[in-house]
Parts: C-alpha cells; sequence; structure tokens
C-alpha cells in the first residue's frame, strides 16, 4: 500500500474570476444546452425565412431600371417600412422562441429545488436574475436585431453606395431601438411567469394566455366602442404603437403612444416585482 501523505491547507493558487461575472456561467450553461435541440434549431431556421425572402426582394430592387414606373417598383421599393414590416413579421417567432427557451428558464430550477443552491453560493439574486435573462433575451435578439442589421448591409451592399442609409440616419438606432424593446418586454414578462410556476408547460400557458387574452379583450373593447383608443389592453398593440413611432411611421391606433409606452413600462416594473419576490433562496411558507 502506498502512503497517505498528510494534505495541508495550501493557498489556491488557480485563476480567480472578477466579482460579478458568474451570471455569465448561467447564460454560457443556458446557451449550450438550448442549442443541443434540434427543435429550437428548426425554429431558429424557420424564423431566418423571412430574412431570406426579404434578401431577394432587395436584389429584385435594386437589379429594377432606374426609369421604370408602376405597380411592380411601387411595390418593391426600398423604404424604411420595409425594415419595420419584417421587424413586425418576426413577432410570430419571437413569441414561439419565447415560449420555447424562455418557459423553463426558472421554472426547471424551481422544480429541482435549485435556487436554494444557486443563491447559497457566491451568487446574487441580482447575477442570477442577469444570466437567465441574458438566454432569452440573447436567442431573441439573433431573430430580431441580428437580421435587421443585416438587411440593412445587404442594401447598401445591393444598391453600392450608402444614399439610403445616409437618407434615413434614424433607421439604425430606430431598429436597434425597436428590436431591444421588445426584446426586453418579452423577456421580462416570460421569467417573471416562469418564476410563477414548477412547471415549464404551466409558464407557457400563462404567457399564451397574457398575449392571447390582452388582444382577444383588445377585439372586444374595439366592438363595442367602435375605435381604437382601448388598443392599450393589448401588450401587442402596445408594442406596435411604440415601435412604429420608434420608426417615424403612423401610429396605426388611436391609443396616444405615451400611454402605450407607459403601459409597457407598467408591465416591466410588475414583471421585476414578481422576480424580486419569487426568486429566493429560501421558501418562507406562512
Amino acid at each position: 500500500m502506498s502512503p497517505i501523505h498528510d494534505q495541508t491547507y495550501r493557498r489556491y493558487e488557480g485563476t480567480r474570476q472578477p466579482p460579478g461575472r458568474a451570471w455569465l456561467v448561467i447564460t454560457r450553461a443556458g446557451i449550450r444546452t438550448m442549442m443541443a435541440r434540434k427543435w429550437l434549431w428548426m425554429l431558429l431556421i424557420l424564423a431566418w425565412i423571412p430574412f431570406i425572402v426579404n434578401v431577394v426582394r432587395l436584389y429584385v430592387a435594386s437589379s429594377l431600371p432606374a426609369n421604370m414606373v408602376g405597380a411592380a417598383r411601387s411595390f418593391l421599393a426600398v423604404t424604411p417600412q420595409t425594415f419595420r414590416s419584417f421587424l413586425e413579421a418576426q413577432g410570430l417567432f419571437v413569441f414561439f422562441v419565447t415560449l420555447y427557451v424562455g418557459a423553463e428558464l426558472i421554472a426547471n430550477d424551481r422544480r429541482a429545488n435549485a435556487l436554494q443552491i444557486y443563491l447559497s453560493r457566491p451568487l446574487g439574486r441580482l447575477e442570477y436574475i442577469a444570466g437567465k435573462f441574458s438566454v432569452l433575451f440573447i436567442f431573441l435578439l439573433s431573430i430580431t436585431l441580428l437580421p435587421s442589421l443585416l438587411l440593412v448591409l445587404i442594401q447598401a451592399m445591393f444598391a453600392g453606395s450608402f444614399e439610403f442609409i445616409r437618407a434615413n440616419l434614424f433607421l439604425i438606432p430606430s431598429i436597434t431601438l425597436g428590436c431591444l424593446l421588445e426584446s426586453v418586454v418579452a423577456t421580462s414578462t416570460m421569467l417573471a411567469l416562469s418564476s410563477l410556476s414548477n412547471s415549464r408547460r404551466y409558464a407557457a400557458l400563462l404567457y399564451t394566455g397574457a398575449v392571447f387574452f390582452t388582444n382577444a379583450m383588445y377585439a372586444v373593447l374595439l366592438v363595442i366602442t367602435g375605435g381604437t383608443r382601448v388598443a392599450w389592453v393589448s401588450i401587442t398593440s402596445n408594442l406596435d404603437q411604440v415601435v412604429d413611432v420608434i420608426f417615424r411611421q403612423t401610429p396605426r391606433y388611436e391609443t396616444p403612444w405615451g400611454l402605450s409606452l407607459l403601459v409597457l413600462a407598467g408591465l416591466l416594473v410588475l414583471s421585476i416585482s414578481v422576480l424580486e419576490r419569487r426568486v429566493r433562496g429560501v421558501e418562507i411558507v406562512s
């Protein structure tokens, strides 16, 4: 038998990470876990199909003769509304990615009682939430902000100049702000609902209900009132209203866009409040 040597205290000689970066570990682990799922890959591929369609449209538009007139040129004309319409079309994929990725982010940890393990280590509640938030947030930006900015770049390449961008200097900031707003609202709402349950299916059902119920409520009020001033009751309508203003487009509803922005801000505050109450290391039962 080999002798057992005395293992006395030795100083840690490994690499020490600066404080405040623990959330990156959660983010990387969450992204790796999701990227290993083929269904997510299929969903992401589907989400990029509108991008390919719009690339073809930009190519055809750049190939049309300058003196050509008519419905075809009017339809294919590239304007800021082109990019606003693309972002609006991505809303469907934002909904499904939010359900697939976000529903389990906190719900699974609650089911496995993992919150006590996470928060018993040198990991604050804010870092835990930031790590989980970043997982879904990054996936949403990958199907909204990334393809939108690529479309702007491709338009310049096909046109052979940056004239369109110079004529619409607000476009890139509008795309960035619109995508960030949509992603932040979806991510924070989904995280809050995920923290309310131990089941990802129930969390997904809650998010689906929140979106469709508010849309249905608006549809009923629209029939009753005959006007769109009640659009503020719908989460989707509020996002559309504010993003329209960000893109300098005429708002589609009679609801003041400031009211829509206030409703979205209230939703964010409510989500933060829910997360603050639900993400705890030890559950207190009264």
